[in-house]
């Protein structure tokens, strides 16, 4: 008799271990875009960690970025997971590709507060009071708050670096709202890093600073900029992609209009959708990071150099009562394990 129970402890021991491992293979080998920017670095590493710790999947990261990343998943079916992929600029293809079943957008908003548009400083607040509140039609009245460094006269509005998307939509919207016959000069700050330098100049002198920025982003977060109500509505989706964002030559009358309202979406293959099960489903569905949180984030990834494997780290040990929600219990308690 003892030697059957012993047998039958050993199989039962041996079922069950091997049921887990079933379970777990169940998920497979996922392949995440890791996009170079640091929110998207931050939101792979902790799909990773969540992903492995919790649902037992084999996670490898690739390098990615918005078009090269979004045409590989709709023509190839690789990667299997694109955590930030700003929807904008692939509006037609994706919902092509998620009519057609090649892809399915998993999350509609994995970040709030986010966007793109024009910005000032708190500073520019504290030195012109009654800017407070103003919109950015009626700021542009007032060249003289903002005067240009190389002529006095004219009023500076910082816009993106030549070679940028957005260098092209400020451009247009620069000729829409007349800029120039009321005084003000388009600047082109020359890099990333000439544009996130003016802004850090102006906030940490307390002189007025408006252009361009977006969000999340760690400068935002750290200089707490103030995002700009344009004062106009948002003028169609043909004056925006049909004009707003082509070069020049192909935007003869642009029509004054707010920013696009930015779209960020998670999107996942079909092929993943089935093969990670509805509870992976669901755990994507449920990641969103609080606009705040992320870009608190930033400025710990920004002041201590860190990547998105050392931010993961910190925000999954420092932010339980976030991603705690996006999961069960359980898998919690396996993540929480695994750190």
């Amino acid at each position: 008799m003892k030697i059957k129970k012993i047998i039958v402890s050993i199989l039962s021991v041996l079922f069950f271990s091997t049921f887990a491992g079933i379970a777990n293979a169940g998920c497979g080998k996922v392949v995440v875009a890791s996009q170079n920017w640091a929110s998207a670095e931050l939101m792979a590493e902790v799909d990773k960690v969540i992903l492995e710790k919790g649902y037992g999947c084999e996670v490898e990261l690739i390098p990615g970025a918005t078009m090269p990343t979004f045409t590989s998943m709709d023509e190839k079916g690789a990667p299997d997971m694109n955590p930030e992929q700003w929807a904008n600029a692939v509006y037609e293809p994706l919902n092509k590709a998620v009519d057609e079943g090649r892809l399915v957008i998993a999350n509609k908003a994995p970040i709030t507060g986010l966007g793109e548009g024009w910005w000032i400083t708190p500073g520019t607040v504290e030195k012109i009071p009654e800017i407070k509140g103003m919109t950015a039609v009626e700021i542009l009245e007032h060249p003289e708050w903002f005067p240009f460094k190389e002529d006095p006269s004219k009023g500076a509005f910082v816009g993106c670096p030549a070679g940028w998307g957005c260098q092209l939509a400020n451009a247009n919207l620069f000729k829409a709202f007349e800029m120039e016959k009321k005084g003000w000069v388009l600047v082109d700050p020359g890099s990333a890093a000439g544009l996130d330098g003016s802004i850090a100049k102006a906030a940490e002198s307390g002189n007025p600073w408006l252009g361009y920025y977006w969000n999340p982003t760690s400068i935002v977060g750290k200089y707490g900029l103030i995002h700009l109500d344009f004062g106009v509505p948002y003028a169609g989706d043909e004056n925006w992609n049909g004009c707003i964002v082509k070069p020049e030559q192909e935007c003869a009358d642009p029509k004054p209009s707010a920013w696009i309202e930015s779209e960020v979406n998670t999107i996942i293959t079909s092929k993943f959708a089935k093969q990670g099960g509805k509870d992976i489903v669901k755990y994507i569905e449920d990641r969103t990071y609080p606009g705040a949180v992320m870009n608190g984030m930033l400025v710990w990834m920004a002041d201590n150099q860190a990547g998105g494997a050392d931010a993961a780290a910190e925000f999954l040990s420092k932010h339980e009562d976030v991603w705690t929600k996006w999961v069960s219990s359980g898998v919690a308690k396996k993540v929480k394990a695994g750190l």
